[in-house]
């Protein structure tokens, strides 16, 4: 699932970080194995989570996925929510809800500025 705009992410200190999403973290540049180690999940996983429809990586002209930043971003906090013992229809949820949250204050900054 990408995310336009502003996007949240969890960084280790477990508080949430915004980051302004551009091109760069957007754009898809690192492969499913890659993706699968910087993240510490098993291939197999990242493809049931993209059927799962969790997060859509992008696709090279040969059908190659490609992970973006923001993506690999994503990874993690599916890894995050695993941990603290979610189903995939939980994160699914919980994803969803962020990603309305971060939208909701895009759209509150845009009203006040």
């Amino acid at each position: 699932m990408g995310w336009i705009g502003v996007e949240m992410a969890k960084p280790t200190t477990g508080r949430t970080a915004r980051r302004e999403a551009g091109p760069e973290r957007t754009h898809g540049v690192f492969a499913i194995s890659v993706a699968a180690e910087m993240t510490s999940l098993q291939v197999q996983n990242l493809r049931v989570y993209e059927r799962r429809g969790l997060l859509a990586p992008q696709r090279s002209e040969g059908g190659t996925r490609l992970y973006s930043r923001a993506d690999i971003d994503t990874l993690h906090r599916i890894r995050d929510l695993l941990a603290d013992g979610l189903n995939i229809a939980g994160i699914a949820r919980v994803l969803a809800l962020e990603a309305e949250v971060t939208r909701l204050r895009a759209r509150l900054e845009r009203a006040e500025g």
